[in-house]
């Protein structure tokens, strides 16, 4: 760790003073956070504890490997660290990940006395970080969500007054994501869905279980709405459809995005993040029910969002616009992404289509015209191809570290 972080207080000597940004998380989420802030001479230390493609980057001035991003007590005190040694006074922190966001949340005070922290206080993000709360302010907001059913066991699937299938997820996403690989499991019977709750309860605990209706509906179904938001409105916004997903029926993560316009779901999410007076960047996902014509709020990510960099070809440049915030530098205000723009990740959409047209869920000549208009790739890039390269390379590793 010391020989890390001298190589890193080396290469930020090189560059010229001035505030620079940490980003924790080097995968293609943080790639697009450093191509950002590089473009713009901005200076960029990439912190992670995995095999990660940014530090590949040009843009990225420097970067370290940790042992551990998981336990927050660990995370601060590495970011802590970090900052003394490399002389970090006054850099802005980015998290992408849920249990970063927690850790710079909660632990917040601590991490103001070296760094700039963007992330809100606990007392906003407890709102996205559980979806018992995420859903419960959304009753009192009268946001429609999918029918939800808190279990503490098998004991109580007797309640549960709807027909499967029915999807059963944790009420905090990373504590299942990181023992199971999933997002959620589907239950197309009773029997089923009594084995999943009882497996899931014992890898996470029964209080975090939760049962929902399956909504269904593809790609065209899959929305979600993305800001810079502060003082009670979006300096900056794009409404997006999610077309295609990884995996196909709970994705982890977006593979194929295009802006769109939907006045609805602005208003659906503002009202949302009035509410929680909500600052910084911020992804709410949803999904519109074809049996009732409602649009559904899914989740909230208090954090950059996989496909974040569509931003930067839309004209609404997310970190930057939030680093110019942290650091008083003026900024475009009110900026919206027009309908039409669209995003890819090569690495996860070809696999995931490949099973979709096997199955026939998919029409090859359609995909393959969304392929032609796509005007973003998530890492490859002609002005930095590098990053592209690494990731061929770390394809095996991120396959069984984290099933891409």
């Amino acid at each position: 760790m010391r020989a890390a972080y001298g190589r890193a207080a080396r290469a930020l000597a090189r560059r010229q003073a001035g505030i620079g940004a940490v980003v924790i998380g080097g995968d293609y989420q943080g790639l697009g956070i450093v191509r950002s802030l590089g473009r713009r001479g901005i200076a960029t230390v990439v912190v992670d504890d995995e095999r990660s493609i940014s530090r590949h980057s040009r843009f990225a001035t420097a970067a370290v490997r940790v042992p551990d991003l998981r336990d927050e007590e660990m995370t601060v005190r590495t970011l802590l660290e970090l900052g003394e040694r490399c002389r970090l006074d006054g850099w802005v922190l980015f998290p992408t990940r849920e249990e970063t966001v927690a850790a710079l949340s909660r632990h917040r005070e601590r991490l103001l006395a070296k760094f700039r922290v963007p992330t809100p206080p606990w007392d906003v993000v407890k709102w996205a970080w559980d979806k018992r709360n995420t859903y419960e302010l959304a009753a009192e907001l009268g946001i429609a969500t999918p029918r939800t059913w808190r279990v503490g066991g098998t004991d109580d699937l007797g309640e549960i007054d709807a027909a499967p299938p029915f999807a059963v997820k944790p009420a905090i996403k990373e504590h299942f994501l990181y023992a199971t690989g999933d997002k959620a499991w589907r239950a197309d019977t009773r029997a089923e869905l009594a084995d999943r709750v009882r497996e899931a309860a014992r890898l996470v605990g029964a209080a975090e279980v939760i049962v929902q209706e399956l909504i269904p509906g593809s790609g065209e179904a899959q929305l979600a709405y993305c800001a810079f938001f502060r003082d009670g409105s979006a300096s900056a916004s794009m409404v997006v459809r999610r077309l295609r997903q990884h995996p196909p029926l709970f994705g982890r993560a977006s593979t194929f995005v295009q802006t769109i316009e939907d006045p609805e779901l602005e208003e659906l999410s503002q009202r949302f993040l009035r509410r929680i007076d909500y600052y910084g960047l911020v992804e709410l996902e949803y999904k519109r029910d074809a049996r009732d014509g409602q649009t559904k709020l899914l989740d909230v990510n208090a954090r950059t969002w996989g496909y974040h960099s569509l931003g930067q070809r839309a004209g609404v440049d997310f970190p930057y616009l939030l680093y110019a915030d942290q650091i008083s530098r003026d900024a475009p205000d009110g900026l919206r992404a027009p309908p039409g723009v669209s995003w890819v990740r090569l690495a996860t959409d070809l696999p995931t289509a490949a099973v979709e047209l096997a199955h026939g869920a998919l029409d090859w000549r359609a995909y393959l015209r969304s392929l032609r208009t796509a005007n973003v790739e998530s890492v490859f890039c002609r002005d930095d191809p590098l990053p592209g390269v690494a990731e061929l390379a770390l394809l095996p590793y991120l396959a069984v570290k984290r099933g891409f």
